[in-house]
């Protein structure tokens, strides 16, 4: 980033009561002031910022990973311990998680990203009181957004079926998925609760929810799946109630008092304004949808090469470490998100900017030590995963390739996070339509089937589509102009706030 210090400074003043005022940018709270952060004067200057907004960015990303962390691992022990109820129980648990369910988390996690950019703003400009109704109005957005996906779960049967999968498989992942109706509105009330807290820096309640909600959810499965001899009916029991807490705890965190003025009740103002926060809603899901879907696209497409099998093993290897490592990029992103927001609806632009700076230089190294690892250990690793030879010398030559896209998608997530928190999301859904719909695939498909490359030259190609959405989502941020951006996030929040939220 040039002129890093060089910016107008804004001297929006934050309209926050005694009690929630905010504190200088360097202290260890991490709540803004009403001037923006000093210009830089030299590299021990940069290096003495650097510490300071990476403690803070750290201080949000550290307890976001580890939540995600967390999320994700509850599929994962449910898919776990079916795999000793039987065959079918696993490959029930495994397709509705992937296909259904897995389809209708990106869309409820994306929707509820438009709070990242409304709550973080308001938090920021001090109009703590909107914060309980953005809530509100993202819970009646998504949970008639819960009613309509119910349609995938009620004719997941028959879905399955007409995407190849075998009818034994197809029946058994459909009633598994009637049974886990109840986490898809778990979803619609998690994910916009998630944001509300993040948006106030309150982390740490979320990823002490995270760690009870995994340790008891591995126990009960046990018990239920194995034990009692529940299996998938136990796997839906256990599954269910693991979301469900998570839900009611944050809540009940919320109505307790814990936050303030920012949750000051229910109120009809939440059935205001909905058009406008819809579409904001609806551009966020499809900018991370797109995204998601991409890296599913991958392992479909190299279903359809000669040797499938070990193709398909050895991409699933590689695309769940992948996860694993996006999992911790999610905090990052979300740390950025809030840090963005936050500072542009407070009117500092300067360090709004030089949080991004210090977001993509961390998880670019995080990301270097990540992949190192990888390579450094490319002819052990695969045995964690496989026993069969032929599936481990394709992951083996595969790593490197792996590594390369652990770098690009630890970076690329945090430029996303910081459309989110400027509110970009629009813009970005098309950046990635255009990146990786109309180059990757096509290129991956050329490179992969007309060259002969096989899963190499499919990824090579799509991985060509990540490089460019990132170059740029880069230049977007690079050419960005700061106090715009902080004028615009004033507007947005008497625009979208409506003329009583003002």
């Amino acid at each position: 980033m040039e002129n890093i210090g060089n910016d107008d400074q804004s001297h929006h003043q934050p309209l926050l009561s005694p009690e929630n005022q905010i504190r200088p940018w360097n202290t260890a709270d991490f709540a803004t002031e009403s001037d923006d952060a000093p210009p830089i004067t030299g590299p021990i200057d940069f290096m003495r910022q650097f510490s300071i907004e990476a403690k803070k960015l750290w201080y949000l990303a550290g307890p976001a990973m580890f939540t995600s962390l967390c999320q994700y691992s509850l599929g994962a022990i449910t898919q776990l311990f079916a795999g000793h109820v039987s065959n079918i129980a696993l490959a029930a648990v495994s397709i509705e998680n992937s296909v259904i369910a897995g389809f209708c988390y990106g869309v409820m996690l994306g929707m509820g990203s438009a709070l990242e950019t409304l709550c973080g703003q308001a938090f920021g400009a001090g109009n703590l009181e909107m914060l309980g109704v953005y809530l509100q109005r993202s819970w009646v957005i998504l949970n008639t957004t819960a009613l309509l996906l119910t349609l995938l779960y009620v004719f997941a049967r028959q879905i399955l079926k007409a995407i190849g999968e075998t009818a034994a498989i197809a029946e058994a992942a459909g009633v598994f998925a009637l049974y886990m109706i109840p986490q898809l509105f778990a979803y619609s009330m998690n994910f916009p609760t998630q944001k509300f807290l993040q948006a106030q820096s309150k982390m740490m309640i979320m990823a002490w929810t995270a760690a009870v909600t995994l340790a008891a959810h591995a126990v009960l499965s046990w018990v239920l799946m194995l034990k009692l001899g529940w299996g998938l009916v136990g796997a839906a029991v256990v599954l269910n109630s693991a979301w469900w807490f998570l839900v009611v705890v944050k809540i009940g965190y919320i109505l307790c008092g814990y936050c303030g003025k920012a949750w000051s009740g229910f109120s009809l103002q939440a059935f205001q304004n909905l058009w406008a926060f819809l579409r904001l809603s609806f551009a966020s899901a499809i900018m991370l949808c797109l995204e998601v879907w991409y890296f599913m696209a991958l392992i479909l497409i190299a279903g359809y090469l000669k040797n499938a099998e070990v193709s398909v093993d050895a991409m699933s290897i590689c695309m769940n470490i992948l996860g694993w490592t996006i999992m911790l990029t999610m905090g990052m992103n979300a740390a950025v998100s809030v840090r963005v927001s936050n500072e542009l609806g407070a009117g500092h632009p300067r360090t709004a900017k030089f949080a991004v700076v210090v977001a993509v230089i961390t998880s670019l190294m995080v990301s270097l030590v990540l992949s190192m690892i990888l390579v450094i250990f490319r002819k052990e690793y695969p045995s964690l995963f496989t026993t069969d030879e032929d599936v481990r010398e394709v992951v083996i030559k595969l790593t490197p390739m792996l590594a390369l896209c652990i770098i690009i998608n630890n970076v690329q997530p945090v430029l996303s996070g910081v459309a989110v928190g400027a509110g970009w999301q629009a813009i970005v859904a098309y950046v990635n339509i255009a990146c990786y719909y109309l180059i990757g695939v096509p290129l991956g498909l050329v490179l992969g089937f007309k060259l002969d490359l096989g899963v190499i030259g499919i990824w090579s190609g799509m991985m060509s589509g990540t490089i460019l959405q990132s170059c740029v989502l880069f230049f977007m941020v690079y050419k960005t102009n700061w106090n715009k951006e902080a004028s615009l996030a004033e507007d947005r929040i008497k625009k979208w706030g409506g003329s009583k939220d003002s």
